[in-house]
């Protein structure tokens, strides 16, 4: 087994461990959870880093990777939309959702086409990932509308509006595949 996959895993099974820190009944739970988060998130740009350095890629890590990010991350918004329980938190969440399983599969389909460098991951993407990951540690590791809350919410919300350029963006370079045979 080769370490980036090691830690992909590890973010896999770090879920119900940060669901389960996440609803402890201790007011150090919230921050707690955020940790576990937090190390997840690090384990994604780490792993990805030991795989091109180590030259371990994989296609097992291939697809791992980006499913084990989506998971810890939709986890993280359905909480986050469970606590504060306001339209003004749901909608940014399922943009950010919603834009996940777009994007999954027209990475998918066009890997069908033999097309999937057409839509390799951007600048734009990279960024957008790592606000929303930054986003999400405030959102979680601080009481709701408190200010570093409020922080965290204004981040989520740069961080959707990245989601959708991104998207846009991915959408575009499809769309001559797209459109093909309309």
């Amino acid at each position: 087994m080769k370490i980036p996959n090691i830690l992909t895993l590890l973010r896999i099974v770090l879920i119900p461990v940060f669901v389960l820190v996440y609803y402890l009944p201790y007011a150090w739970g919230p921050m707690a959870a955020a940790l576990v988060f937090a190390l997840a998130a690090v384990t994604d740009w780490f792993d990805g880093y030991l795989a091109r350095r180590l030259d371990q890629t994989s296609p097992f890590g291939a697809f791992l990777d980006p499913v084990a990010d989506k998971l810890m991350v939709a986890t993280a918004l359905v909480l986050l939309v469970d606590t504060y329980s306001v339209f003004w938190i749901t909608a940014p969440a399922i943009v950010i959702i919603g834009r996940e399983i777009v994007i999954s599969a027209l990475r998918e389909w066009m890997a069908e086409l033999g097309k999937r460098a057409n839509i390799a991951v951007s600048y734009i993407g990279k960024l957008k990932t790592a606000l929303q990951m930054l986003s999400i540690f405030i959102m979680l590791a601080f009481v709701p509308y408190t200010l570093f809350s409020w922080i965290g919410i204004g981040a989520l919300y740069i961080a959707s509006v990245l989601t959708l350029w991104s998207m846009y963006v991915y959408l575009k370079a499809a769309w001559p595949d797209l459109t093909d045979d309309i």
